[in-house]
Parts: structure tokens; C-alpha cells; sequence
């Protein structure tokens, strides 16, 4: 009988992930503010993927000095007006050195989304496994990893990684040493998240049922739980990105993250902090990249959190009328007239 209600649970739960998914698109594409913000991230990860190509069509690359274009007299102030910007220089030179700053700025972004992007895969990996594992497990297991989480989330965050990359030899890729120490220090978040939830889903009929039909524990957790988790975790990561470049770019600005030449925005903000006034670019252009790409990537995990969760009301509450929004909400009542008549109910 347990096998029976499990068989016909399976197909209810698959059409109900198609109809959720075509739900969480209908919202999301409701919300202009989300779609630009996308658009903007997808921008930018492309340019991070074509650096070599682009820097390649300006004739530079971002490790050449070049210090016949930068004026000694002066203490290294780049020549030329708008420091430097020409047809072979498309946004000037770095002061001192003459390095091309286009070639910098682009080499800089798969640096500081590339370890943003890094980190938050292995918090997401750490704290589902820990979550679950905890969830699943008996009063004993839960109650260690519980602590163990809760010490990971009151650890300061900054001081953990500094006093870690303060040890570790210069030797070990300093990319890949950010993205783990980030990842490392800062799963206890998600972890929480995840127990939750699968404390929740665990309540469930179609978990109970797959249970009595004979299934093993991590079995229900591949098959049963971790879809159901998808949501909460999708939304957590999209939000963890953008702290996580906040954080290579405090990390590096401090100097101990990314080191030279391999070019990352927090470390052109640390070169540029004496040059503000002789050669403004070179400090708006890494800090204007950061900032829109912590907004856009704030604004489009906001954006991801509405639409996967329409209960919760955005947090910015920009791009998406409220005429809109009930379109969407009857849109989705039209085609779900069942639901409708439960939610009237």
C-alpha cells in the first residue's frame, strides 16, 4: 500500500515542479527590476568569460608596463587627458606602472566573481550537507552539528579570514585560498536554513510514505527532500554572492587577498586610495564595477526570493506594479483553478 501511494506521489510531484517552475518564471518575469538586474549580471559574467578576447581586440594585456605614458616628473600621473584614455588605452593607464586599465577592469572581474562564485558553491555544498545530516539524524548528531553550526555563524567572519591567509604560504593559489576561506568560514548560515526545511519537509506525507514503503534515509533525502530544498537554497546563494564580492574586495583591499599582478577590483581600490585626486578613474572604475554588480546581484537574488516565494513581499519593492502583480497572481489562478478554490476555502 506504501508502494502504491508512493507511485502515484511521484508523478503528482514531478507536474507539480513543472507547473511551479512555469510559476516561478510568470513571477519573475513580472518584476522588471530583476529581469535588468539579470541582464546586467549576465553582462558582466560574459565579459569576465571573453576577458582574454577583449583585451586581445584592444592590442594589451593586463601585466605590461608601459612607463613612457605615465610622467615621472610628476610622481607617476598617467599623460594625456582622462589618464591616458585613447584607441590603444580604452580607459587609460594605471599611475606608475602604465598598466592598461580596460584590460585590469575586465581580468579583475573573473578574479572577484570567480571567488564569489567559488565560495558560495562550497558554503551552499557544507551547509546542506550539514543541515540535512543534522535533520536526519538522531538527538546526538543533531545536537553537535547544531553547535558546530551556531559557532561557525558567530565567528567574525573577517578576522577568521585575515588570521587564516596570514598563515597559509604565499605559494597556494591565492584565488583559490579566498574562495575556500570564505567557503569554509561562512556555511553555518545555510546550514540553519536547510535544517529548518528539512525538519519541515520531513513532516510530509509523500516523505512519510516513501519511508514506510522501505527507503533508506539518505535515499528519501536525494529522492524526496533535496527538491524541496531547492528553493530556500537557490535563494539564500543568490544572496550570498554579492556579500561574498564585498568580501574578496574588503579582503584584498586589506592585502591579504588576491596579490599582484593578478589584477581583482579590491586591489586596484587599495592601489587607487592615494590617487583619487591626480587620477580619479583609476578609483571610480573598480568601485563602479563593484557597485553595480553587488546591486545587480542583490536586486536580481531579491527578485529570485519574490518569485519563489510570493507570500514574502519584495524587500526594494522597485519594478514590479501592483497592476502587474495581479495579472501575475491571476494568471496563475487561471491556471490552477483548483488551488483557487482550496485558497477560497
Amino acid at each position: 500500500m506504501s508502494e502504491a501511494l508512493v507511485a502515484t506521489q511521484v508523478p503528482e510531484a514531478s507536474a507539480s515542479g513543472t507547473s511551479g517552475a512555469r510559476q516561478f518564471w510568470r513571477r519573475l518575469r513580472a518584476q522588471r527590476a530583476a529581469l535588468v538586474a539579470a541582464a546586467v549580471v549576465a553582462l558582466l559574467v560574459l565579459v569576465a568569460l571573453a576577458a582574454p578576447l577583449l583585451t586581445a581586440l584592444e592590442g594589451q594585456d593586463p601585466t605590461t608596463y608601459h612607463p613612457s605614458l605615465v610622467d615621472s616628473a610628476r610622481g607617476g600621473v598617467p599623460i594625456g587627458s582622462f589618464g591616458g584614455i585613447g584607441g590603444d588605452h580604452w580607459l587609460g593607464v594605471e599611475p606608475q606602472t602604465g598598466r592598461d586599465l580596460f584590460a585590469r577592469l575586465v581580468y579583475g572581474a573573473r578574479v572577484s566573481l570567480g571567488v564569489a562564485l567559488a565560495a558560495t558553491a562550497v558554503q551552499v555544498l557544507l551547509g546542506v550537507v550539514v543541515g540535512v545530516a543534522a535533520a536526519l539524524g538522531n538527538r546526538w548528531v543533531d545536537q553537535l552539528l547544531s553547535r558546530i553550526s551556531d559557532i561557525i555563524v558567530a565567528m567574525p567572519l573577517m578576522i577568521m579570514a585575515l588570521a587564516l591567509l596570514a598563515v597559509v604560504p604565499g605559494s597556494f593559489p591565492r584565488p583559490v585560498l579566498v574562495a575556500l576561506i570564505i567557503g569554509f568560514v561562512a556555511w553555518g548560515t545555510i546550514a540553519k536554513i536547510t535544517r529548518a526545511a528539512t525538519l519541515s519537509l520531513k513532516e510530509l506525507d509523500y516523505v512519510s510514505a516513501a519511508r514506510l514503503s522501505g527507503w533508506g534515509t539518505w535515499r528519501i533525502a536525494r529522492r524526496e527532500l533535496l527538491p524541496g530544498l531547492a528553493a530556500p537554497v537557490i535563494t539564500y546563494a543568490a544572496l550570498m554572492v554579492p556579500a561574498n564580492i564585498t568580501i574578496e574586495a574588503a579582503l584584498s583591499f586589506l592585502g591579504v587577498g588576491v596579490k599582484p599582478p593578478t589584477p581583482s577590483w579590491g586591489q586596484m581600490l587599495t592601489s587607487a586610495n592615494v590617487w583619487y585626486q591626480a587620477a580619479p578613474q583609476y578609483l571610480l572604475l573598480p568601485a563602479g564595477a563593484l557597485f553595480v554588480t553587488v546591486l545587480a546581484l542583490t536586486v536580481l537574488g531579491d527578485g529570485i526570493r519574490t518569485a519563489l516565494d510570493p507570500r514574502a513581499a519584495s524587500r526594494l519593492r522597485v519594478g514590479t506594479g501592483r497592476k502587474q502583480e495581479a495579472r501575475v497572481a491571476a494568471g496563475e489562478a487561471k491556471a490552477d483553478p483548483a488551488g483557487g478554490k482550496e485558497a477560497k476555502s
